[in-house]
């Protein structure tokens, strides 16, 4: 089974947010939940210009993800092909995930009670396509979802 993975040039990252926009509709995340999130550091003067920068941050599904063991309820998993999943039906809200999260990318959910995260949005990989944020919807070309060799 091939490993998955999502790339994000950040230098090219001009803040459009058309991956948060993309994310919230595929996955229908509620008002105040952002699964990827687009962070401005700036503005900045440099050489009498003003400088802006933005940092994409999402879950980076990582090798061994700290949130899978503190999860007490099991409800975060790691897939054979490398995607770290939530299963919102067995998620009790404890939110010690969060904790764990060394990238904040774990969000709260206020009107179900539950953690969430970006599910790399597997039901689409499932079906042979890529995630709703690196799907051409990013305007500045900087995420990218490969299969790993």
């Amino acid at each position: 089974m091939p490993k998955f993975e999502i790339r994000i040039d950040h230098d090219l990252c001009w803040g459009c947010k058309t991956c948060e926009v993309a994310c919230k509709q595929e996955n229908r995340a509620p008002e105040g939940v952002k699964l990827i999130q687009v962070e401005e550091d700036g503005p900045r003067r440099v050489d009498d210009k003003l400088e802006f920068s933005f940092q994409v941050n999402l879950c980076r599904h990582c090798d061994d993800p700290p949130c899978v063991d503190v999860c007490a309820d099991e409800a975060i998993g790691k897939r054979d092909d490398g995607i770290v999943v939530m299963d919102y039906d067995r998620c009790t809200g404890c939110q010690a995930c969060m904790d764990e999260c060394p990238y904040d990318a774990i969000a709260y959910d206020h009107d179900r009670n539950i953690a969430s995260k970006c599910n790399l949005c597997h039901h689409r990989i499932d079906q042979g396509l890529i995630p709703a944020c690196a799907d051409n919807v990013c305007l500045a070309h900087c995420i990218y979802f490969q299969a790993m060799t």
